[in-house]
């Protein structure tokens, strides 16, 4: 079956207009829909699927542990690994939901770890992956690792633990977008005049 694995960072707790249209696009094409049971995006998502009375939705949660069913759809129970904790207790249900999907589509604040660790591990699948920037208010499309960059994030070169990531400042990102497209920089990202020392300052030194 085409499925599409949609998640998102779980500080993202309502949709905005651009995200519930492209979903309803999803929706018109009558894929399948495979999303997690945490809140935030999550939640949010099931909420407005629920809303459009789609049922061509699984959602995926730890064996004995489901948060989220929003819709009562089929439920998808994945077995953490022993003496799990945090995050590590969800990502083997993240994992499968990337290795069942056909591509996705991921919802970031540009800070979740777990959220960029889903396109990562999509992108390792070979499978395409959508992802609304919520920072820059824009959509962007990845087909390989190497386009990572798109997002703003650099792979650490002292680390072999693909975990070991530094994100770039995404209001830079975006006061350079705004620049390249002829906006006006913000007056945090104006030099600004060095201050003169007075006499009495000069005569202390």
């Amino acid at each position: 079956m085409e499925a599409v694995f949609l998640g998102g960072s779980r500080r993202i707790a309502r949709l905005d207009e651009r995200i519930r249209t492209k979903l309803d696009q999803l929706v018109a094409r009558g894929l399948w829909m495979l999303v997690g049971d945490a809140n935030g995006a999550d939640r949010a998502i099931q909420e407005h699927l629920a809303s459009r009375g789609y049922e061509r939705v699984v959602v995926y949660s730890v064996a004995g542990m489901l948060r989220n069913n929003v819709g009562h759809w089929e439920v998808r129970s994945v077995e953490a690994p022993k003496g799990a904790r945090g995050c590590n207790l969800y990502s083997a249900k993240d994992r499968e939901m990337a290795k069942d999907a056909s591509y996705g589509f991921m919802i970031w604040d540009g800070k979740s770890r777990g959220t960029l660790e889903n396109v990562r591990n999509l992108l390792a699948y070979g499978k395409p992956v959508a992802v609304h920037l919520e920072p820059l208010n824009r959509f962007v499309s990845l087909r390989s690792t190497e386009e990572l960059h798109k997002l703003g994030v650099v792979s650490s070169k002292n680390s072999r633990d693909r975990h070991d990531i530094s994100l770039v400042d995404l209001a830079d990102t975006a006061r350079q977008t705004s620049a390249s497209y002829g906006g006006r920089p913000s007056r945090a990202a104006r030099p600004q005049p060095k201050r003169r020392r007075s006499a009495s300052a000069r005569n202390r030194s």
